[in-house]
């Protein structure tokens, strides 16, 4: 049986992807789980695996096509079996699907000349995807005066807000409109600052454990991976580690509730050109140091090199975002959605602090960090995050218990 090839959905939010190039040529055999295709999104460029064994075949879309999510654009067949023809739009309600069918059926639909169209105007207007037309209702745009860039006309989001740029008044001075990537940063955490209600929770720690720890760990793991062990590598096997005992932190919205995440896959927000990307360490709660610090070291490196896989960014269950090394003392991050939570994290600084406890304590000077946690009021209250960052607060203190 012939499976299809589709655009795949690499990104929340993503409506289409730009088909850089075929791997493989139409005709040849290809194995399940071989790179078959690149797509590049709003993100990264990424490989595209087979989804079966057989033959390339029925190939749609050319390299540099824009393709939106879901579209059929080739087919893995049976050596000698033919692949099934071009694809229509079915649409019921204010849904529309694709459905694959012989070319002859295709054409068979259509009215005669002579016949008037039966069909309700709903189903005879132009494919829209959801979130253009609830851009259009936003902004006012009239979807009869649009026209699709996507395939078969389709309306796209862009094409929307094409359309309402170009019923706004022109602008006195030029403005830069950015790179896809930073609007699509401007877009998701507009999105989830207006509807994650979000609250923050804010600790200072004692860091001089944590140097020690990177001190003492760190040479064995040079010696063994060849990479510098890092404070993000540190905080990223004690926060997994915590999140054991706090499951309800790394669970998700969404529509049907609280969602409890069955691994515990870590977030690192890297800076990148024009914006922030945050690929994932998967089963972070498993891995030693030294696997951590080879991961996060490869996944930064495709992510300046604009190489990310579908699965750097895929299934992020909580985010550590650490701008210590650019001198920030404190800051608050905005949550990733679906996940419940984000922990932003300062430098590492000298403080006059009291060293000591009741009457014995001294002024003393302790280099200190600001850990600022962004919390999904749905997902988690007060006392839950409280209770998450006074644990991470005491693995801080003693990581050798937490590392071994």
């Amino acid at each position: 049986m012939a499976i299809s090839v589709v655009m795949p959905a690499l990104e929340m939010a993503q409506e289409t992807g730009k088909l850089i190039s075929w791997l493989k040529k139409e005709g040849e055999s290809v194995a399940k789980g071989e790179p078959l295709l690149e797509i590049e999104t709003d993100k990264a460029v990424m490989e595209i695996e087979s989804p079966g064994d057989g033959v390339l075949a029925g190939v749609k879309i050319e390299a540099g096509a824009e393709v939106p999510v879901g579209r059929t654009i080739a087919w893995i067949v049976r050596p000698g079996e033919i692949p099934p023809g071009d694809e229509v739009a079915v649409e019921s309600g204010r849904k529309t699907t694709l459905a694959s069918v012989p070319a002859t059926a295709a054409t068979s639909t259509e009215p005669s000349a002579n016949q008037p169209s039966t069909l309700a105007p709903s189903a005879q207007a132009v494919k829209i995807s959801p979130k253009a037309r609830r851009l259009a209702s936003e902004r006012g745009v009239n979807l009869a005066d649009v026209r699709g860039s996507g395939g078969g006309g389709e309306i796209l989001a862009s094409d929307v807000l094409a359309a309402a740029e170009s019923k706004a008044p022109p602008s006195p001075a030029a403005v830069d409109s950015g790179s896809p990537i930073s609007r699509l940063m401007a877009e998701r955490t507009t999105q989830s600052w207006t509807t994650v209600p979000h609250f923050f929770v804010t600790r200072d720690v004692d860091a001089g454990a944590l140097n020690e720890a990177r001190q003492k760990l760190g040479p064995e793991v040079e010696r063994l991976r060849g990479l510098k062990l890092t404070h993000t590598d540190l905080l990223v096997a004690l926060v997994a580690r915590v999140l054991l005992k706090h499951p309800r932190m790394n669970a998700s919205w969404t529509r049907e509730g609280v969602h409890a995440n069955p691994e515990i896959n870590i977030g690192i927000a890297m800076a990148v050109d024009d914006g922030v990307v945050a690929p994932v360490i998967h089963n972070a709660h498993k891995a030693e140091l030294g696997e951590i610090a080879v991961q996060r070291r490869e996944l930064a490196e495709r992510a300046r090199g604009g190489k990310l896989r579908q699965g750097d960014i895929a299934g992020g269950t909580f985010t550590i975002s650490n701008l210590g090394m650019f001198g920030v003392d404190a800051f608050t991050a905005i949550i990733i959605p679906p996940q419940a939570a984000i922990l932003a994290v300062g430098r590492i600084a000298d403080r006059v602090v009291p060293v000591g406890v009741g009457p014995e304590a001294r002024p003393g000077v302790r280099p200190m960090m600001t850990l600022t946690l962004s919390n999904d009021h749905r997902v988690v209250d007060g006392a839950r995050a409280a209770e998450f960052l006074r644990d991470l607060v005491e693995a801080i203190l003693s990581p050798h218990k937490s590392l071994g």
